[in-house]
């Protein structure tokens, strides 16, 4: 065998797998068709939140400068400054990834299409129509997934889009309508809108953000509603069609009643499909077409695995990449027993940001678990107040009678930055006494998880 380890893929779980695995001494090789770091790091995770801080930046310029004492007349913008930006820092995190697998950890780096034919083998299918069979072992797939298309209205890259295309859109738009308010749909709603293109957002589900707790969407219905983003909730799409100058959409709403949109593009974010490496290898799948893994990440085909987004949700590349480390640490480390993701953070980069880990109160509810609620605004805090961000609240769901931690959640200025301490808070098993108990700095916003631990028990100070 050439290697101990080939991955397919070279993503948030791929990358981090061939990494991981060299660090245990294996030689690894891994295959990635277009480039290191995958679409989170080339055309997701990283790009847009570089597109977001352009965002607002200039919507704090343009808007709330002469707020604090700044004068910013006549602020413009160069719109293909913007996204070359973006695209600078991608490939910039992409040339490191390539750094770290060539010069730090000697792992191969084949560029290609993966197939797997043969048991041990992957067959890689160059750019130049050339082809090569690398053998091991042990094979991982991490091909991660692709925007998923509405029936009948398929993306054309120009008028209706994808996330990708919309990363690099140009000219930008003067209108554009979103189909699905999930986390795509909602930061690209800010940051077009913050440069001012009218967005229109059409959801089916009552709620911006429908995963995250009932009264976080609230903030941010209202939030958005202030920025100029029209949100039509609970409405679904009936019709949809290209046009000459852009895309016409039906959309219908819960009583009933339909109206119709036109705009000069349609970008659709209504989920994501698995993206399954080709080949004559039958691997089982779920019944949604994701690859099915026993608890050590291996498929139905002896040798090998997958980790990531390929797996099916969450599809999040914190997770993929902590499922690819310990996909490999089982594989190679003697004894070591793989676990499931269970708790994990799900952010959200719009203005407020939206932050949460485990349960939602909604959640806590159907389960009939017993509960209490300990909430701190920011309108209530000194860091707040002082750098001007009193958008929001930190939510905390805490068990009854231990007052262990069952979720949190935070919509508001760094929620991102902040929801780390409850993920441990909750991977600890702490209680809420003892991050009360826990001496916060002051003053920093952080302050607000110490004061809505105690307010659940009448024990803040600020409120």
């Amino acid at each position: 065998m050439n290697y101990d380890l080939i991955v397919i893929g070279g993503g948030p779980a791929g990358y981090v797998a061939a990494i991981r695995a060299a660090q245990l001494g294996k030689r690894v090789a891994c295959v990635e068709k277009e480039r290191a770091g995958g679409t989170c790091l080339n055309w997701g995770c990283i790009p847009t939140k570089s597109l977001l801080r352009n965002a607002e930046l200039y919507h704090f310029m343009a808007h709330r400068a002469a707020e604090f004492g700044f004068k910013a007349d006549n602020v413009s913008f160069d719109w293909a400054k913007i996204i070359k930006r973006s695209r600078d820092v991608s490939d910039k995190n992409a040339a490191g990834i390539e750094y770290l697998f060539t010069k730090k950890y000697k792992i191969d780096y084949v560029r290609g299409e993966g197939f797997l034919d043969k048991p041990g083998q992957v067959r890689v299918k160059m750019a130049d129509g050339k082809e090569e069979t690398l053998s091991s072992p042990k094979i991982m797939i991490a091909t991660g997934c692709v925007s998923r298309p509405m029936p009948g209205f398929p993306f054309n890259g120009k008028t209706v889009i994808s996330s990708k295309e919309a990363m690099i859109l140009d000219p930008q738009p003067k209108t554009m309508i979103i189909i699905g308010a999930g986390a795509i749909g909602v930061e690209f709603a800010y940051f077009y809108n913050a440069f001012g293109t009218k967005v229109t957002v059409v959801e089916m589900l009552p709620n911006l953000l429908p995963v995250e707790d009932t009264e976080v969407s609230g903030v941010l219905e209202k939030s958005f509603q202030k920025q100029g983003i029209k949100a039509l909730l609970g409405s679904k799409t009936t019709k949809t069609e290209t046009t000459a100058n852009g895309v016409k959409i039906t959309v219908q709403d819960a009583k009933g009643a339909e109206q119709v949109l036109e705009a000069d593009v349609c970008l659709v974010a209504i989920g994501v499909s698995p993206l399954l490496p080709g080949g004559n290898q039958k691997i089982e799948l779920t019944e949604r077409g994701y690859i099915k893994t026993n608890d050590r990440y291996e498929t139905s085909v002896p040798g090998v695995y997958a980790t990531g987004d390929i797996i099916g949700p969450p599809w999040l590349a914190h997770v993929a990449s902590w499922e690819a480390i310990q996909a490999v640490n089982g594989m190679f480390e003697e004894g070591f027993k793989p676990k499931k993701v269970q708790n994990f953070p799900g952010c959200t980069y719009c203005q407020p940001q939206v932050a949460s880990v485990g349960l939602t109160e909604r959640a806590a509810k159907e389960k009939g678990l017993k509960y209490k609620v300990g909430k701190f605004p920011y309108m209530a805090s000194g860091k707040a107040r002082a750098i001007a961000e009193t958008e929001g609240f930190v939510k905390l769901i805490l068990g009854e009678p231990h007052g262990e931690i069952l979720g949190a959640h935070i919509v508001g200025a760094e929620a991102t930055e902040l929801i780390a301490e409850l993920g441990l808070a909750i991977t600890l098993e702490a209680t809420w006494e003892e991050i009360e108990a826990t001496i916060h700095a002051h003053p920093t916003l952080s302050e607000m998880v110490h004061e809505a631990a105690g307010q659940a028990h009448g024990q803040a100070i600020h409120i």
